[in-house]
């Protein structure tokens, strides 16, 4: 294993920086020039997906790293809540750090890091502190701490509407809940009477465009106040108004206000349309903003609609889009382009109340445009032929990596590059790259990365042609001379997303036998264990398929874990050497004896972070002791284990006990999101048993999939 010693010195010195004097001797930004680090950070109210820094000056680029108060107890790494994308030399404003993980109330700190290997990407507490290092000045961390209020966030910004619905930009909740549209009555005192609408339940995340259906459609123009709401009852229904502000009452800030935020709304019966262009694969285009009023479609004419080709220059239409705005439409053209053009988004009604476009099988009849004062409502934009990606944030076991969608023109391929790719790594920064893949649109395209990541960082998706027509991706092997990538606008098609990673494990099949499991390297961001489940997990055996566990890891990375199993395996097995938390903070292994409710495996894109390895084991054959073999084959000398695997007594509990598991009870847990604990809360009761038996079981099952492939 790793020693973590070498950290000691780094360690002491952080410590220090922040007991010295009772928080004192943290170097504070005031008034620091460009040539010094500098962060000012007054913490304020956090809906438990972000935290905003004020502002950050780092000399020489770097990143700016949230710390929780453990830090205050030499928790180092452990401390980490979250990090910033790489940012440029320079002073920012309102950076917003992505968490790893929920938090609570209490006392955070924003430090200032570096980038000491140049990578943009932030190592800090994958390499123990090795890279990555905070800014100093005068011997000082450059940091500076403040309370941090969990609650909620709400974003609304002016925009006109039909009177029916409206569209939140952006909700982040700590907790599962609802974002309410109040009218400006609120201001007055009438804070049930000015209820106008809520969305629907929301789980705890952050959530854009929350569009809302006014239940009392507005008659005028008016300042709206969207509030965030709890679920104070765990109904998941909005109960606000009817039981008299008694339960969902709203999220607060650490002022004690209600979360709101205010939007000037505009009554309006015409149409708009907004359209910029920009590079696609030429299957698939976006429609930057749409307003109907009385719903409709957004249909892309190409540029022979400037010659009266009605018909003939429809590429494609929208779904139908409900009544009021919408942001981002995705349009699929009924053909791909094969070269760059002008396109019209044009609105379209829908005359017949169908909900289908009937516009040029009726030769105009139905579902004409809109208009505005005499004019057809659309807009025009440039779109290059060439391709496009999409590249959402998302959570990843450090393995692979999701890109949304891409749109290639002539086939090929998409890459992902880290961030150093920003800094001119053109061939160095590729991390992966697909399959081949046909010219078209391509959806959720899962990626492997050459090597795992061990920490949060922004990735880039980038289509690559296939230059030389092999369909196989040489451009790195050929120094950039062949598959180079889909070009628009003088540069290459890129999108940059941000992957979250708080653990990755690496298993070493090789060093491995029947007796000992080896992992080659484990990253753990808030520390914890690793346990070797066999292939019984598949099956949704998530306690009985356990092997053995590691000790207890300290946040950070460790290498050659060695993990002897409680008893040798008999067979060849594919084994999954998966991450588990330190949930109770007390450092023993609790999982099976808790049955779940305490520390369970690290999560990751909907599945437990894992590694999986085959194992093979020699040959017994020879050996004068067959009574494994008996054992094995339903033999006379022990049967209790043939008995097990194939509907002994003890297959009948384990099949009573999964029985239970989907039960009334669990389905209620998926019914209503809780997990259905036990009155005493000792137990994690079935729904959330239920959930860590499938989250296991299915990527265990793909893995083996995968592998089989």
């Amino acid at each position: 294993m790793r020693s973590h010693a070498w950290t000691v010195t780094m360690v002491a010195v952080l410590i220090a920086s922040v007991v010295a004097g009772g928080m004192g001797g943290v170097a504070t930004p005031a008034s620091a020039d460009e040539h010094e680090a500098s962060v000012s950070f007054s913490g304020g109210t956090s809906g438990g997906a972000t935290i905003v820094v004020d502002e950050v000056t780092l000399p020489e680029g770097g990143f700016v790293t949230i710390h929780d108060a453990s830090l205050t107890d030499g928790n180092t790494f452990g401390s980490v809540a979250g990090t910033s994308t790489y940012l440029e030399s320079g002073t920012h404003e309102n950076v917003t750090v992505h968490l790893d993980d929920g938090i609570e109330d209490g006392t955070f700190f924003a430090m200032a890091h570096q980038d000491t290997n140049d990578d943009r990407a932030y190592a800090f507490l994958s390499s123990n502190g090795g890279e990555d290092g905070p800014y100093t000045a005068g011997g000082d961390i450059v940091m500076e701490s403040a309370e941090v209020t969990v609650s909620a966030t709400v974003t609304a910004s002016d925009q006109p509407t039909e009177g029916e619905y409206v569209v939140v930009d952006r909700v982040e909740l700590s907790e599962g809940g609802f974002v309410t549209v109040h009218d400006s009555s609120l201001l007055d005192g009438a804070v049930f009477e000015s209820v106008r609408g809520t969305s629907q339940y929301l789980m705890a995340g952050v959530h854009e465009d929350v569009r809302i259906q006014l239940e009392d459609p507005l008659q005028n123009d008016d300042t709206l106040l969207p509030m965030a709401h709890r679920d104070t009852n765990g109904n998941q229904a909005y109960d606000f108004p009817a039981s008299e502000g008694e339960e969902d009452g709203p999220f607060v800030t650490a002022g004690g206000d209600a979360v709101l935020d205010d939007a000037a709304v505009e009554l309006r019966d015409t149409a708009t349309s907004s359209f910029d262009g920009g590079a696609s694969g030429g299957t698939l285009v976006t429609v930057d903003e749409l307003f109907v009023p009385e719903g409709g479609f957004v249909t892309m004419h190409d540029s022979s609609l400037t010659d009266s080709e009605v018909f003939g220059s429809i590429r494609g239409t929208s779904e139908y889009l409900a009544p009021g705005l919408h942001r981002d439409v995705q349009v699929r053209l009924d053909e791909p382009l094969e070269e760059g053009d002008t396109l019209l988004a044009m609105a379209h009604q829908d005359t017949n109340d169908n909900e289908a476009y009937d516009f040029p099988d009726t030769e105009g009849d139905e579902d004409g445009p809109y208009t505005a004062d005499g004019d057809i409502v659309m807009d025009g934009g440039d779109v290059t032929v060439s391709a496009s990606a999409s590249l959402d944030r998302q959570t990843s076991d450090g393995t692979t990596v999701v890109v949304e969608g891409v749109d290639l023109s002539e086939g090929g391929f998409v890459t992902i590059h880290d961030a150093s790719l920003l800094g001119g790594a053109a061939l160095e920064s590729v991390r992966g790259t697909s399959e081949y893949l046909e010219a078209g649109v391509h959806d959720e395209v899962t990626i492997e990365l050459d090597e795992p990541i061990a920490d949060t960082q922004q990735l880039i998706a980038m289509p690559h042609r296939d230059t030389n027509d092999n369909e196989a991706y040489d451009f790195v092997e050929n120094e950039g001379g062949d598959d180079g990538p889909y070009t628009a606008d003088g540069g290459a098609v890129v999108d940059p997303g941000t992957v979250g990673v708080t653990a990755t494990v690496v298993a070493d099949a090789d060093a491995s036998d029947a007796e000992t499991v080896v992992v080659e390297r484990v990253t753990l961001h808030n520390g914890g264990f690793v346990t070797v489940h066999d292939s019984s997990l598949t099956d949704g055996a998530v306690f009985e398929s356990i092997r053995g566990t590691s000790e207890y890891l300290e946040p950070g990375t460790h290498e050659g874990v060695e993990i002897t199993l409680e008893e040798p395996l008999e067979d060849d097995d594919t084994l999954f050497a998966m991450a588990h938390q330190d949930t109770n903070g007390n450092e023993a292994y609790d999982f099976p004896d808790s049955e779940g409710a305490e520390d369970g495996p690290y999560v990751a894109a909907g599945g437990p972070v894992m590694g999986p390895l085959d194992v093979t084991v020699e040959d017994m054959s020879d050996n004068d002791d067959t009574s494994g073999d008996d054992e094995m084959n339903g033999g006379d000398d022990n049967t209790s284990g043939d008995d097990e695997m194939n509907g002994g007594e003890d297959d009948d509990e384990m099949s009573s006990e999964d029985d239970e598991m989907n039960s009334e009870e669990d389905g209620e847990m998926s019914d209503d999101g809780e997990s259905n604990e036990t009155d005493d809360g000792s137990g994690p009761g079935f729904g959330l048993l239920a959930a860590v038996v499938a989250l296991a079981a299915v990527a265990a099952a793909g893995y083996l999939a995968r592998r089989q492939a």
